[in-house]
């Protein structure tokens, strides 16, 4: 699906303003409101907006040690694993990966043992063969899209023009 220079702005909007209404993005944008929202029901349909929900601090939560654990599981049985993956609510993330290990999880603990407590609670599934855990020290990137979403809008200024 081709992103233009509108629905980028559009995609701007939505990360910086997430609480505005539609009528206000269409007033900003100088656009219709119809037309505001039929680009974010195709941004939807085309699976560029995937949810709404809000973003939510894993340490304000309680959760402030984050960690890395990298999954190594016997061959053919990926499926499961992620599935089991998918019930432990302290995994907050999970991928599968190439390289040293099959799947890359992301995981949130009150503290170094709880982090322990769930990595033996992976280590213990079946089909996991080993575990290797990267401890995080100090966020330096904050998980973020906009600059990846103004690159997208220049690229598609640049074909334009």
């Amino acid at each position: 699906m081709a992103v233009d220079q509108l629905d980028t702005r559009i995609l701007r909007l939505l990360l910086e303003q997430p609480r505005t209404s539609v009528r206000e993005y269409a007033r900003i944008l100088a656009v219709a409101r119809g037309t505001l929202q039929a680009r974010l029901d195709r941004l939807e349909r085309d699976g560029v907006i995937t949810g709404v929900a809000p973003s939510l601090s894993p340490a304000a939560l309680g959760h402030p040690v984050l960690a890395f654990v990298h999954i190594e599981v016997t061959q053919g049985h990926l499926s499961e694993v992620g599935d089991a993956l998918a019930q432990v609510p302290e995994i907050i993330e999970a991928h599968s990966i190439t390289g040293g290990g099959d799947l890359l999880a992301r995981a949130a603990a009150r503290d170094a043992g709880h982090l322990e407590d769930v990595v033996q609670q992976l280590n213990r599934l079946p089909g996991v063969v080993r575990t290797r855990t990267e401890v995080a020290l100090r966020e330096r990137v904050p998980h973020r899209l906009l600059p990846l979403v103004e690159a997208i809008g220049r690229a598609a200024a640049a074909d334009r023009g």
